[in-house]
């Protein structure tokens, strides 16, 4: 009974899916501009296909004035030209469902570019069409944005302050006014008949606000931002995140997704406790997915992973399925966690492919690019222009990154002139000095290296059901070393071990092993004994 109910529900693709997210400024240059474009990542389609990636998501390359580089978009249905044109996104789109892959936008519809029409309409006077179109307030209450102390920004021309989430060029939309609820999940539509396959949802839980702006508590306790409690600067977001119709709108725009066929996906970008942030997905009616940030912040120990597959259980059950990220580009690259050393990249790759959920995996990440080293007062990040006051040894030690320009560098294919990124004489950020052997050319042609890895652990997911859509139980070993778990599927039970640390254990299994599936160390065969850094899938 049990793996039937599971059997009904792993039928859809954003169950199953992985995950390659592109990042288009550092991806790939077609035209020696020194900015990568859609054309590039066109030409890189079959590397990400041979990789064995099911899902591209693309961070946004709509028109922008790229304050916030790209997410400060002023029109939803046109390109930026830096990235190429409306010919350009329809042969990718094609290009992708070609090579049998879906493709996700970004899609950014809290706020938008200061320049967009809309908001240049709106700001005029309080009694145009487009007035009630963004939050306005003749006297600002406390709340503050994500990234800083002042959300809301003085307007002249209306002697009024409009609210901005994150950055102060990009006005939070209004979405109590029916009309701009409208004109978003229109902007949806357009992109949905071009075929895209779904969304990447940004900061969509901070869409809606308390309708009566009441004051957001203060709290000594909260002066860094985390998962559960996003934003920080002594303030809990109580009113002006994670509100109730934030939930209903999700179910809203689930029923416009769901307009098209085949099924598309909406993935998204929310922050909160897990029993708050699960009421996005709804009762299979809501956000089909929600990352989960906190392993961002992991901990290179077999402990905290084992904590984390249980509190996903626990909180996201059949027919939920939990996501697993380690990067993207608003947070430090997740290798300088365990000081860039591949070794343990390694057995990240083997653990996010055998996890019980859906993976994403940040561009670069596949080879272990590791972060740059662009100081804030050279950023070119507007949150490090935010920032700049802070020294840089302050700033080296904060758990989080205030210069995202770090994790943005240019994509390393080879290490041959900027490292294979751009013909140009310039790039729009400086590569890193790190590109010697974490390249893609130089690791392609080691069997052993980063990137081969990847390639073997998402084939071997992706051929297995156990691994894409089984159940997941923790296995006790007895050695807090020891990372041990099965993935079951119907008939078909698989044991993943992984060894947290760099020596050699010995681990006792009352299983009997039929095959080895899979070593990092490239094992033909299992003795009991687990080396430093190595782990193995084995089935039983």
């Amino acid at each position: 009974m049990y793996l039937h109910f599971i059997n009904q529900f792993i039928q859809s693709v954003f169950q199953t899916t992985s995950i390659y997210q592109i990042y288009p400024r550092s991806f790939y240059d077609s035209n020696g501009d020194g900015i990568g474009d859609i054309q590039g990542i066109i030409q890189k389609l079959d590397y990400i296909k041979d990789l064995g990636f099911e899902t591209i998501w693309i961070s946004p390359f709509y028109s922008s004035p790229q304050a916030d580089f790209g997410y400060d978009i002023s029109d939803y249905y046109n390109i930026a030209p830096e990235y190429g044109t409306m010919q350009d996104v329809e042969q990718l789109i094609d290009e992708v469902h070609r090579r049998d892959m879906k493709i996700l936008f970004d899609m950014v519809m809290n706020h938008t570019s200061n320049q967009h029409h809309w908001f240049l309409e709106s700001k005029k006077d309080k009694t145009n069409p487009k007035a009630d179109w963004y939050i306005w307030r003749d006297k600002p209450n406390n709340w503050k944005s994500i990234v800083g102390p002042k959300g809301w920004q003085y307007c002249e021309e209306r002697n009024q302050y409009y609210f901005a989430s994150f950055l102060p060029f990009q006005p939070d939309l209004n979405y109590r006014n029916p009309a701009v609820k409208q004109a978003m999940f229109d902007v949806c539509r357009f992109w949905l008949q071009k075929k895209v396959d779904g969304f990447r949802l940004d900061i969509f839980n901070c869409i809606i606000k308390d309708a009566a702006f009441k004051d957001n508590p203060f709290s000594l306790l909260h002066i860094v931002p985390s998962e559960d409690f996003p934003g920080g600067n002594f303030q809990i977001r109580k009113y002006s995140l994670n509100q109730e119709e934030n939930f209903e709108l999700a179910k809203e725009l689930r029923n416009v997704v769901d307009e098209f066929q085949p099924e598309r996906i909406l993935l998204g970008e929310v922050f909160g406790k897990n029993e708050v942030k699960k009421k996005y997905l709804g009762n299979n009616d809501g956000l089909h997915l929600i990352f989960l940030f906190d392993m961002l912040f992991f901990k290179f120990k077999a402990k905290f992973f084992q904590k984390k597959i249980i509190e996903y259980n626990y909180h996201y059950p059949f027919p939920l399925v939990p996501t697993t990220v380690f990067s993207n580009h608003d947070q430090l690259r997740s290798i300088g966690r365990i000081g860039n050393n591949l070794a343990k990249a390694k057995l990240l790759a083997l653990l996010q492919f055998t996890l019980r959920g859906v993976p994403t995996v940040y561009y670069g990440e596949e080879i272990g690019m590791t972060n740059g080293k662009i100081p804030i007062k050279k950023g070119k990040d507007p949150i490090a222009e935010t920032f700049r006051w802070v020294p840089q040894f302050i700033a080296d030690m904060l758990p989080v990154g205030i210069n995202r320009d770090n994790c943005r560098t240019p994509m390393q294919w080879n290490n041959g002139k900027n490292a294979g990124f751009s013909d140009g004489n310039e790039t729009w950020l400086p590569l890193n000095t790190d590109v010697e052997n974490r390249n893609v050319s130089q690791q392609k042609a080691d069997k052993d290296s980063l990137l081969n890895v990847f390639k073997s652990v998402i084939h071997l997911r992706k051929n297995n059901a156990a691994l894409h859509a089984g159940n997941i139980e923790i296995v006790s070993v007895y050695n807090p070393n020891i990372l041990a778990f099965t993935r079951s599927y119907e008939k078909e039970t698989l044991l993943v071990l992984l060894n947290f640390s760099n020596k050699k254990i010995k681990i006792e299994l009352n299983q009997t092993i039929k095959q080895i599936l899979f070593s990092i160390k490239n094992k033909a065969s299992f003795n009991g004994f687990l080396d430093g850094y190595n782990g193995v899938v084995l089935k039983l």
